[in-house]
This record gives C-alpha cells, sequence and structure tokens, in this order.
C-alpha cells in the first residue's frame, strides 16, 4: 500500500504538470483531462489512507495476550543477558512512537533478591503523540505533493471580450515535501545490577529505556531535523520543499511580551481564516516568561497558564482566546512554533535494534543500551507552522 501510495503520488504530480503545460498553451480540452486524472487519483490516494489509517488504529489497540507478552519479554530477556541484540518489530516501533506500548500480563518477580532497578524518568515531550506517524518500512524515501497556491480567477467585459481568448487564471502551484531515512542512534545507562532481576524484568527494563531514548531522539528531530553529509531530514524549523523553498512562516523578535500570543495567532494560517487545532510549542522557561508577565495592575497576570495531564501541556488563556501549548526542551531558548501537530509528518522505515554492552562503562559498573532504528520527517502543509525565534 505505501509503495502504491507514492506510485500514486507521481502520478497525480505528473498529471497537474501536464495540466498546467495544456493552461499555458491554450490546451482548454487537455487541461480539463489532465484535472480530472489527477482528482480521480487524489481520490484513490485518500481511499488508500484512509485503510491504511484504520489498519493501524488496529495495530495500536490490539495486544498479545498475557502469556504471550511472558513468553517474548523472557525470550527476548534471556537473548539481551547473552549479549544477543532483539530487533523490535515496526508495528512495535510505530507502537512505541504513538506512546500506546503497555506491556500485559503478570511480570516475573526475581527470584532470590529484592533488588528494583531505579532510574531518573522525565517526563519527554507530548508533541511526539501529536504528530502524524507513517509506517514507511521497505521505502526508500517518501514525497508528500502539497498547494501552495490555488487557482485564481478574472474579471472582464463579456462584450468586449467576445470571440477573443480570455486572459488565462493564474496557475496554481505545488510543492513536493520529501522525506527521507536517517540513522538514529540511541544510548542509555543503567546499573549492572539490572542482571539481578528475572528476564522477563531485565528485557522490560531495558525496553522502557530504550524506547524513552527513541522517544526523546524523535522529540529533538521533529523539530530540529538532522543533516550528514548529503542527507537531511527535515524538522519543523528547518522544513524546504523539494525545490528549497521554506514550507514554513518565519519571522524574529526581541522579546517575550504582551503581544508576542497576537502575532503567532494571527500570522498562522490564509488571510481568510484561522487554522484549528494549533498548539504552541515552547521551553519551560519561555512558558514561564509569558506568566510573568503583568499589566498595569502589578499583581494581575496577562495570561492564565493551565497545565493539563503530566504537566508537559496546558493551556495559555489571553482573553477570549484559549492557546493550547506543549513544552519542548529541545528547542532553543525564545523558539516558538505555532501550528498544528499533524501538518508534520514523521517517518518509520523499519525495525528498533536494541542491544546491551557491558563494556563500555564497565568501570564504573554500568551497562550501555544501545538502539538503532531509521527515522525521516518533514512538515507536508503549506506555511503549516509559524516558527517565531530572536
Amino acid at each position: 500500500m505505501k509503495r502504491k501510495l507514492i506510485a500514486l503520488a507521481a502520478d497525480r504530480k505528473a498529471a497537474l504538470d501536464a495540466a498546467e503545460v495544456a493552461l499555458n498553451t491554450g490546451n482548454q480540452e487537455e487541461y480539463k483531462s489532465q484535472m480530472e486524472k489527477a482528482a480521480n487519483i487524489l481520490t484513490e490516494i485518500n481511499q488508500i489512507k484512509d485503510l491504511i489509517a484504520e489498519q493501524e488504529l488496529q495495530v495500536l489497540t490490539s495486544q498479545p495476550s498475557a502469556a504471550e507478552a511472558n513468553d517474548m519479554m523472557s525470550e527476548r530477556g534471556n537473548d539481551l543477558k547473552k549479549g544477543r541484540a532483539i530487533a523490535l518489530t515496526n508495528t512495535e516501533v510505530f507502537r512505541a512512537l504513538r506512546n500506546a506500548v503497555t506491556i500485559t500480563g503478570t511480570l516475573v518477580q526475581p527470584t532470590g533478591t529484592g533488588t528494583e532497578i531505579h532510574d531518573n524518568q522525565p517526563a519527554i515531550s507530548s508533541l511526539l503523540d501529536m504528530v502524524h506517524v507513517e509506517d514507511m518500512t521497505g521505502l526508500s524515501g517518501w514525497e508528500e505533493p502539497y498547494v501552495i497556491s490555488e487557482f485564481d480567477g478574472t474579471v472582464a467585459d463579456p462584450v468586449a471580450k467576445s470571440g477573443t481568448a480570455r486572459t488565462p487564471s493564474t496557475d496554481p502551484t505545488f510543492g513536493i515535501a520529501q522525506i527521507v531515512p536517517m540513522e538514529i542512534t540511541t544510548t542509555s545507562f543503567v546499573d549492572r545490577n539490572i542482571e539481578k532481576l528475572s528476564p522477563a524484568r531485565y528485557y522490560e527494563k531495558v525496553l522502557q529505556m530504550a524506547l524513552r531514548a527513541l522517544r526523546r531522539k524523535a522529540v529533538n528531530l521533529i523539530v530540529n531535523g538532522a543533516v550528514d553529509g548529503t542527507k537531511t531530514s527535515y524538522g519543523i524549523k528547518t522544513a524546504v520543499n523539494k525545490a528549497g523553498a521554506s514550507i514554513i512562516v518565519t519571522d524574529t523578535y526581541t522579546a517575550i511580551d504582551e503581544n508576542t500570543l497576537d502575532e503567532l495567532y494571527f500570522a498562522l494560517g490564509p488571510d481568510t481564516e484561522f487554522t484549528g487545532e494549533a498548539v504552541l510549542q515552547l521551553r519551560k522557561a519561555d512558558l514561564k516568561a509569558f506568566g510573568q508577565l503583568r499589566g498595569t495592575n502589578e499583581k494581575q497576570r496577562l495570561f492564565n497558564i493551565t497545565k493539563q495531564g503530566n504537566g508537559n501541556r496546558g493551556v495559555i488563556a489571553d482573553g477570549g482566546v484559549q492557546i493550547p501549548y506543549v513544552i519542548v526542551p529541545d528547542l532553543v531558548a525564545g523558539d516558538l512554533i505555532y501550528g498544528n501537530p499533524l501538518n508534520y509528518m514523521l517517518g518509520l522505515f523499519g525495525g528498533y535494534e536494541i542491544r546491551v554492552d557491558e563494556s563500555a562503562k564497565a568501570i564504573e559498573r554500568m551497562h550501555t543500551i544501545l538502539g538503532d532504528v531509521m527515522l525521516g520527517g518533514n512538515v507536508v502543509e503549506h506555511q503549516g507552522f509559524v516558527y517565531h525565534h530572536v
């Protein structure tokens, strides 16, 4: 299905290119034919996307039985203890990226020890749970076409124009957002006392730390992107299309003040409407700066901030406007991103290999948990975000 989507996207682009040529040469019949072809392809693309979405929903909601989960955990735990690498399937990684991984059943208890391995687990940004995640396993890349501008009509005197060619409408323009895989490596450390746990508990702890490392890396990729040589995976801040043009709106400001939210709120989307489902991405320190703003009454806050869930998300109330926010520590101080997170597409290009190395930090009595996976992403909506920075 994924390969078919790529082929259909290429066919649709070819039809739109042919329609543009026909329009410029005044061949209305060919233009209409190619536009009809493009519309039919788009319908087929949307049908396949709907099917994939339903399949992914089943993947997210289906879980192994308690006995199956326990057997799998014990087997993988033994492999890790023996120094072998384990490979999470693309389905398991997809669940992890969507924050939908749960260990079902009763865990096997440690034998002969009451040891519990504790590690510092600060909250990971909820941004990863809000973006669009696509399983692109087996593909070498992905191209997502999007509309930059639509047709524009012209006005003329019908009598004066009778029998003459009409002035062509402004041509529509299209862009292509490229998504290419990049190797993402993750590293975590845990005390060697982890070996005292049963195989199932050992696997649970290693998996937990490896997936948290993966989610942290993925959040960084979403906002900042990654570059290695000539290959680039785009973050929201760096998003450009295949032609090299920016996909987002970028502007600068000097400091957070009473007008900053207005500038973001009104800069997003077309002039005809406000864009719904937009979320403000910012650092905790910058959220604090909004909370410290005062009006003429020095005790009266200009903005009311209400946290939600685990405290990583919440709402900033600016008068009658409610602006959802999510804290993203991977941003630079002063960075503000506003837009619908679903306008960013994160591609998963395969499984996640995990292994445990006992030598790297042996002198510190630590084990190193190493992971490797292929991820890539880009913004897929024209001006889908406003990037406001100092």
